[in-house]
């Protein structure tokens, strides 16, 4: 059931009774959400310092779900103050190139063109866990905590089921558990998508939260702030069972807006950071009437 921004926009304002009490009409022409990454470049330059990069995307959906992203480099520069000084030894350069595994690898303190384009290759619509759907649709989610824990446990046990099944042939050696095993986490994972990838309504968003913070393995580590000094409730990730490798995430809520405002990631391999792969990813999640342009340096 597909329906345009004209028709869901004239059900709700109608007041029509099929509409659920949680529906939010659209509050712009897109729905943005703007994603900054920072994280520490994999492999040392120069004289052996390492760099920090970071880097911007942004997503745009119209209540149709036609979409569009954007991405720019910010630049790089020297990650510790001991860095730094290595850098300044280093004649102070503000480019570096090396080749690794057959490709040839440029970073530049200098921040890129960027480009923006309109998304191809994926359904129309919203991504919600493995599938796409309508605005309306997202308008239908329970705005009730233990309501919507029971449909994302639900949606989370149908991809396991899934995954497990065609493990049978990809890898036989797997077994159902290995994906039981975190189900909580892949719960919570469902509930921070509401907090942020797509215009679920606000009384949505509410109770994705409270499925959040309440779910097994998930630890409330009280206020905080943000890297941009935004303030929220911080919150952990249960830790996923995982063979060699450890993945801990925290996050940071923003309980007014309902909002996701950070995330940090730290993930280890054989005792091993990952760079590159660890770092923090702040986020500005709402409604626009801007259209889609390269995402600016900031």
């Amino acid at each position: 059931m597909r329906f345009t921004l004209a028709v869901a926009a004239g059900l709700l304002f109608a007041g029509v009774a099929t509409v659920p009490a949680s529906a939010d009409a659209p509050k712009g022409a897109y729905w943005r959400v703007e994603t900054t990454f920072t994280t520490t470049h994999p492999r040392a330059v120069g004289t052996g310092y390492h760099l920090i990069q970071r880097s911007v995307s942004t997503d745009w959906l119209s209540p149709d779900g036609k979409g569009w992203n954007g991405y720019r480099e910010l630049g790089a520069k020297p990650a510790t103050k001991k860095d730094e000084a290595a850098w300044r030894a280093d004649g102070s350069p503000t480019t570096w190139d090396y080749r690794t595994e057959g490709m040839k690898i440029h970073l530049s303190s200098r921040p890129g063109k960027g480009w923006v384009r309109a998304t191809k290759g994926r359904p129309a619509g919203f991504r919600f866990g493995e599938k796409y759907v309508t605005y309306q649709q997202l308008q239908e989610l329970p705005a009730e905590a233990e309501a919507l824990r029971k449909q994302l446990t639900a949606e989370v046990d149908a991809w396991i089921d899934e995954a497990a099944e065609e493990a049978k042939t990809t890898a036989p050696k797997a077994t159902k558990n290995d994906w039981l095993v975190n189900r909580d986490r892949y719960v919570a994972e469902r509930a921070v998508e509401l907090l942020y990838v797509n215009p679920a309504p606000d009384k949505v968003r509410a109770a994705a939260f409270q499925v959040l913070k309440t779910t097994k393995g998930v630890s409330d580590l009280g206020r905080s702030k943000d890297p941009l000094g935004r303030p929220g409730q911080k919150l952990a990730l249960p830790v996923p069972s995982a063979e060699g490798s450890v993945l801990k995430q925290q996050l940071i809520v923003d309980t007014t807006a309902m909002t996701l405002l950070a995330e940090y990631t730290d993930l280890k391999d054989g005792g091993k950071e990952m760079l590159g792969k660890s770092g923090v990813k702040t986020f500005k999640a709402g409604w626009t009437n801007d259209k889609p342009a390269v995402p600016g340096v900031s």
